[in-house]
């Protein structure tokens, strides 16, 4: 599991998709690709569309039609939905609680228990202010999270509302007055779509006609899909091949047995239920894999032998450099504040050479970051 550093003075960022500071600050001297303000903005909308699909009438529910003693939509009604076995204040805690608890203990465990050869040269710094290494990521996964849990919400509330499926226990909460419609005895083959034709309580036949996609199904494919991916990508298990492949199929389960809760109990269809157990798992999948801009990378200096070069000076240039992203290697010195907006280190940049480190000014007429002997004549930029 990768881990952290608390290297004072280094400004990077970390590399890929799970190892990206979204959007909150970019390379040194550029400003970020999206700022806080931003992020908190497209999080808001977000929370205040989905609950317009949840709690209000905003946009209303497509009213399609059936067929008379239609059998598919003819199941007893199952009553309300806190009496199931799976009700939707159990599945909004689970989706809640299961991920937050294990990105929390992850990234705990990565960074107590980190080792030398596995940390995280970086410290994230954005517009004002610096971030803590294990703070950022924990913000960062639970950020993306939350906006993929409103996002799923908003795909499964758009698709119930544009389409208006009819539940299995459709007709049960309808009514329908078959002889004022004209409907002859089964199998019915009169198509009805009058608005009006259902004799129940509206408010149970609205809901009624919101079964495609499964939303509960969709939640907990998102939560678990997105959970079962940071535990493969970020989690490093020693010791035992099957820990992980079992923790996986552990989280997994909830999510398989909501989908069968919703249709043993005639609340969704089979497509329905796999409708949201798509939508979900493409949401967390484009989240987790959705390409990122390259950020900078810290390579290791070439390696050039001491001996193969002809000028000291040039091989100390070519190691000893010095940039606001990358840290220098251990080998070189660390270079002093610089007045009027550069700096030049001049130090011990061969054997056998003697030099003093001093800052220099800004066109200097040498690149920032070379080393330079004492005895050699400086030259003076041109007033």
């Amino acid at each position: 599991m990768r881990g952290y550093s608390r290297h004072p003075s280094v400004k990077s960022r970390a590399r890929g998709s799970w190892h990206e500071a979204r959007g909150v600050g970019g390379a040194a001297g550029t400003p970020p690709l999206l700022s806080p303000p931003r992020l908190l903005v497209i999080m808001a909308g977000t929370v205040v569309l989905a609950y317009h699909f949840e709690y209000t009438d905003t946009f209303p529910v497509h009213v399609q039609g059936f067929f008379c003693y239609d059998y598919a939509f003819a199941k007893p009604y199952p009553g309300p939905e806190d009496a199931g076995r799976m009700p939707p204040v159990l599945v909004y805690s689970l989706v809640t609680a299961v991920p937050t608890v294990t990105i929390l203990l992850g990234e705990l465990a990565a960074f107590f228990f980190q080792t030398q050869g596995q940390e995280e040269k970086t410290i994230i710094s954005g517009e004002c202010c610096y971030f803590n290494p294990l703070l950022r990521r924990i913000v960062r996964f639970l950020g993306v999270y939350s906006f993929g849990l409103f996002t799923t919400t908003i795909f499964a509330n758009a698709g119930q509302v544009v389409t208006g499926n009819p539940t299995p226990h459709f007709l049960s909460v309808c009514r329908p007055n078959y002889t004022a419609l004209g409907c002859h005895p089964p199998p019915g083959t009169r198509y009805i779509t009058d608005r009006a034709a259902c004799a129940g309580n509206p408010a149970l036949v609205t809901a009624a006609r919101r079964a495609f996609p499964s939303k509960d199904a969709a939640l907990s494919a998102y939560a678990v899909a997105y959970t079962v991916m940071y535990v493969t990508l970020v989690f490093r298990l020693q010791g035992s091949r099957l820990a992980k492949p079992t923790l996986c199929l552990a989280l997994l389960c909830p999510a398989f047995l909501v989908g069968v809760v919703r249709v043993a109990e005639y609340r969704n269809h089979w497509s329905d239920v796999l409708a949201g157990f798509f939508t979900g798992g493409a949401i967390a999948a484009f989240l987790v894999t959705a390409p990122q801009s390259p950020s900078p990378q810290c390579d290791p200096p070439p390696p050039l032998a001491r001996t193969q070069m002809a000028n000291q000076e040039q091989f100390a240039n070519s190691v000893c450099h010095f940039s606001p992203v990358c840290p220098p290697p251990a080998s070189c010195p660390t270079p002093l504040p610089s007045w009027g907006g550069g700096s030049r280190l001049e130090g011990e940049g061969a054997p056998g050479r003697a030099g003093v480190l001093r800052p220099s000014h800004a066109g200097s007429g040498e690149a920032a970051g070379s080393f330079a002997s004492p005895d050699r004549p400086r030259q003076r930029a041109p007033l």
